[in-house]
């Protein structure tokens, strides 16, 4: 056999094992540097009263006593439940619901109660939050035999709602796992989602909330209903994960279900507050999976909220949202390592370190031996899916770790989220509480949206626009991960960016758009429910370009309306300052405003600025020369067609379509020389140079 023929024969092989890497470097492998260091002896150090080592399940956050700081709440299933406040003068956490009738936070233990699920809302309009315990007490699914508890502060103490002679009736004695709160009509009242596992025709899913007629919340009168059958979500099934928020609608708040045993729901509001199942129709049932913990996130920053979620022991799934109004598709993004069965519990989506990118964070449950907890970092890439990279936890693996749930939130003010994960099923543990150890120099802010009660406004939605980076979106999630519910804040980690506005949509279609100044940044801001208008505001669209007004991803026979004022003196106001500080917003990123489609975001018109460290964030084959199995590293861009300058973004160069490219097509058929999957890499963060590295094998 000649050399020639020889060498032709080994280009399918080159080619295959070529695109072999370029699979295994697209999702990246896991970093060295890990991120997340242990801090649970400095903070939370086990012990009985505050870190009890009990079975713990899910984990919430809320503001109990209205102090502007939050508190953890733990349910506890074997032991009490606790509530951990962060005391500055001692610089830990203590349980605030000690052990003493004396204590207004007495009644939260609940002792006797085995709570697995947990959740915190204003459901009765006064400003403040009532939290619901979930108890199982021993059984799996259908009939318990104790009851859930709801808890609201009354005559200076926390007492139980569902105790009260009008309640009894509704409260659920059935076996269940996830709850969460839904502002389902956008009244700024919230309605408590209860996942309940039914065995049979025992144990459908509830949905309680106030009834405001026969209620007199200022003299401690709360009657309490189930709706769910006349909202369409009373459902026999084995609930799970919960995740609350405006999924498909503009602003009302759809309903997230991941079921075991049987299909997910996915209950879209049709406006009124009744709901309609379209898991199916969107392609999110997943029917012969079982699903855990779940969260709600733009991925991809198109405007749309995306889902990700595990399943037991099954293919995780992140699902990106896309498709025009009307034709609604989720597609699954997971690469094979993303994906990689795990008895997973919770899911949480976050910018731990800060640098614009969101983080996903599988808690697992070492269950028939070790099972480590998992961290992605999903880095966001123009016109393309994003790119998967795993991330090394560091001290948050836990192998050995009984993972039950988990929340963050920024309980010391340092503008870092922390980590904190309870154990418990099958051995009881303490919690345990993670920092980052990365990103501590990046710029962040934090944004609380209130009701109009004065509330945490959960299932609101939070888009921040920056001056570089473009628009960020957030959703306040009403429900999210296992068993649990995350802070009510929307925290943008901004890298070296900073914002320029941000825009604020309610359950109930309100909006509101303000400024932000470059002294804000790294703070927290308090936006106040509007007030100054009768009906939901219309921000008027700057600066709207023709191109986009004509643009096909809006709705047909709808196109923004350029002309519409914003109502009220500080709305124009706020108008004005949004055109001084960004004018190029709505030019770049532009929502549809009917509340009867579904948001969709427009294209560029020119491209932005963009910052040294979003220069490449894609894989692209180009023709690069390797020779007999050596591979190099281009240091300019130059030395490689498709590359780009630090100033621009080139378009992708496929090996084929130069003249340079033909040259090596043409080399490869005769001595194996030719085109190589070229990997723009994202670990170049630390470089101040672009660079490319092309793998080739001859084999």
């Amino acid at each position: 056999m000649s050399l020639r023929t020889e060498l032709r024969d080994k280009v399918p092989r080159m080619l295959a094992l070529c695109l072999l890497s370029l699979a295994w470097l697209s999702e990246g492998s896991q970093r060295s540097e890990p991120m997340f260091t242990a801090v649970t002896h400095q903070l939370l150090p086990p012990d009985y009263d505050s870190n009890p080592t009990q079975l713990n399940y899910g984990v919430a956050v809320t503001d109990l006593d209205a102090d502007g700081s939050f508190e953890i709440v733990v349910a506890g299933y074997n032991g009490p439940n606790l509530v951990l406040k962060y005391d500055k003068a001692r610089g830990r956490l203590v349980n605030v619901a000690e052990d003493e009738h004396s204590s207004p936070y007495y009644a939260l233990r609940d002792r006797p109660g085995n709570a697995i699920g947990v959740t915190a809302c204003d459901i009765d309009g006064d400003g403040r939050e009532e939290i619901y315990f979930l108890n199982t007490n021993n059984a799996f699914s259908g009939m318990a035999t104790y009851t859930d508890k709801l808890f609201k502060l009354r005559n200076g103490r926390w007492e139980d709602l569902l105790s009260d002679e009008v309640n009894r009736d509704v409260a659920s004695r059935f076996a269940g796992r996830s709850v969460a709160c839904v502002d389902r009509t956008g009244s700024g009242r919230y309605s408590i989602y209860i996942a309940n596992y039914a065995s049979g025709k025992v144990g459908p899913h509830a949905l309680l909330e106030m009834d405001v007629a026969a209620s007199d919340p200022a003299r401690g009168i709360v009657v309490l209903v189930d709706v769910a059958a006349q909202a369409g979500v009373s459902k026999y099934t084995g609930g799970r994960g919960v995740a609350v928020g405006p999924i498909l609608s503009d602003s009302a708040s759809d309903i997230f279900c991941g079921n075991e045993n049987s299909p997910n729901f996915l209950f879209h509001n049709r406006g009124d507050g009744t709901y309609r199942d379209v898991a199916a129709v969107v392609g999110l049932d997943d029917p012969y999976q079982h699903g855990r913990g779940v969260a709600l996130a733009d991925f991809n920053r198109d405007g749309r909220v995306d889902i990700v979620y595990g399943n037991w022991n099954g293919p995780h799934r992140l699902y990106l949202q896309a498709g025009a109004p009307g034709r609604i598709r989720f597609r699954d993004i997971a690469t094979p390592k993303f994906s990689m069965p795990s008895p997973v519990r919770t899911v949480i989506a976050a910018d731990f370190d800060n640098d614009q990118e969101l983080e996903v964070f599988f808690n697992n449950i070492a269950y028939r031996g070790s099972s480590a907890n998992r961290l992605f970092r999903l880095i966001r890439r123009e016109h393309s899916d994003p790119i998967i990279e795993e991330l090394n936890p560091g001290d948050a693996l836990e192998p050995e770790g009984r993972g039950t749930g988990g929340a963050v939130t920024d309980f010391d003010g340092d503008g870092m989220l922390d980590l904190i994960l309870s154990h418990g099923e099958s051995m009881a543990q303490p919690l345990s509480i993670f920092k980052s150890t990365q990103g501590a120099g990046n710029n962040w802010l934090r944004v609380v949206p209130r009701t109009r009660f004065g509330a945490f406004a959960r299932g609101a939605k939070v888009v921040l626009f920056t001056r570089r980076s473009g628009a960020h979106l957030r959703i306040i999630d009403g429900g999210s991960g296992y068993l649990c519910e995350m802070e009510p804040v929307a925290h943008f980690g901004l890298g070296r960016d900073e914002a320029s506005s941000l825009e604020v949509t309610w359950p109930d279609g309100r909006v509101l758009v303000r400024a932000v100044a470059s002294s804000e940044t790294n703070s927290v801001l308090e936006v106040p429910y509007p007030r100054d208008t009768e009906k939901p505001p219309v921000p008027t669209l700057l600066e709207t370009p023709t191109s986009v007004l004509s643009s096909p991803l809006f709705a047909p026979g709808r196109s923004p309306s350029a002309s519409t004022p914003m109502a009220g003196t500080a709305a124009a106001a706020t108008n004005a300052a949004l055109v001084a500080s960004s004018p190029m917003r709505m030019a770049q990123h532009v929502w549809a405003r009917d509340r009867s489609t579904v948001p969709t975001l427009q294209p560029r018109t020119e491209a932005p600025a963009l910052p040294p460290h979003r220069w490449l964030h894609r894989l692209d084959p180009v023709p690069c020369a390797c020779w007999f199995g050596l591979s190099h590293v281009c240091f300019s861009s130059s030395l490689c067609p498709g590359g780009a300058t630090p100033a621009e973004e080139a378009p992708p160069s496929p090996a084929g379509e130069s003249p340079l490219g033909l040259f090596f097509n043409f080399l490869t058929l005769l001595f194996g020389v030719g085109p190589c999957s070229v990997f723009q890499p994202v670990s170049w963060r630390t470089l101040p140079i672009n660079y490319t590295l092309s793998i080739c094998w001859l084999g």
